[in-house]
């Protein structure tokens, strides 16, 4: 096995990794705990599930460690295709990651707020519940912004994927797409506040960087990187 195939398995063995935290932590955990516009509920959710809620910010930290180690490995294996591009992946990708430690640090906050400290008991329960949604909403909007950021490193990763040689060009093609999904996901979220979720376009906009990433993660892990194509 070349030294091309090892790194494209590892590249993908990091990349099922910040699938598989990211969808618990992201996706399984908030669903479980938070009921939006529901203060009472989500903070009555957090204290009977305090070890889900925890669990799901360690995974969190997880994903996001091993999403800041991905680009670089996926930078030993495509900075021959154009090295400028390779660089600026890079850079996009680990811009958003310190977004994504901060929005953990607000869910910490959450449970903070739910401790029963003493200095906590100047606060009625109902301003305590507020606070820990505002907490959680701080939360999404870190990742909301991080978002942006997810979805411009596709772009230079994409292209970089299509013009290889030695990874599929289809899978290139959908991430390069998957970007502007994830810019019209993130924007529409800021612009239209109320109703854009409601609409349900939101979920076929980050269909094609789904397909793209899962695609390239399964390729990685179980193809490799074939012999790059000769013009």
């Amino acid at each position: 096995m070349d030294m091309n195939h090892k790194i494209a398995r590892t590249a993908g063995l990091i990349y099922l990794l910040v699938i598989v935290t990211g969808i618990f932590a992201e996706l399984y955990v908030p669903s479980q705990i938070i009921v939006r516009g529901d203060a009472l509920a989500t903070a009555n959710n957090m204290l009977a599930s305090e070890s889900l809620f925890r669990v799901g910010i360690a995974i969190g930290l997880v994903a996001s460690i091993a999403f800041l180690v991905l680009p670089f490995v996926l930078y030993r294996l495509l900075r021959d295709v154009n090295g400028n591009l390779a660089v600026l992946m890079v850079v996009l990708a680990v811009a958003s990651v310190p977004l994504a430690f901060v929005s953990k640090a607000h869910d910490l906050d959450a449970l903070t707020l739910l401790s029963g400290a003493d200095y906590l008991r100047a606060f009625t329960t109902e301003q305590l519940n507020a606070q820990v949604m505002l907490a959680l909403k701080a939360s999404f909007n870190r990742e909301l912004v991080s978002e942006t950021l997810l979805g411009l490193w596709l772009l230079p990763f994409g292209y970089l994927v299509f013009k290889s040689g030695f990874l599929p060009r289809i899978i290139g093609i959908l991430l390069m797409i998957g970007c502007f999904g994830y810019l019209a996901d993130s924007f529409g979220r800021i612009l239209f506040p109320v109703g854009y979720a409601q609409i349900g376009i939101s979920n076929f906009m980050i269909v094609p960087s789904a397909l793209g990433e899962v695609g390239i993660c399964l390729w990685l892990l179980i193809m490799g990187a074939r012999k790059r194509e000769r013009p």
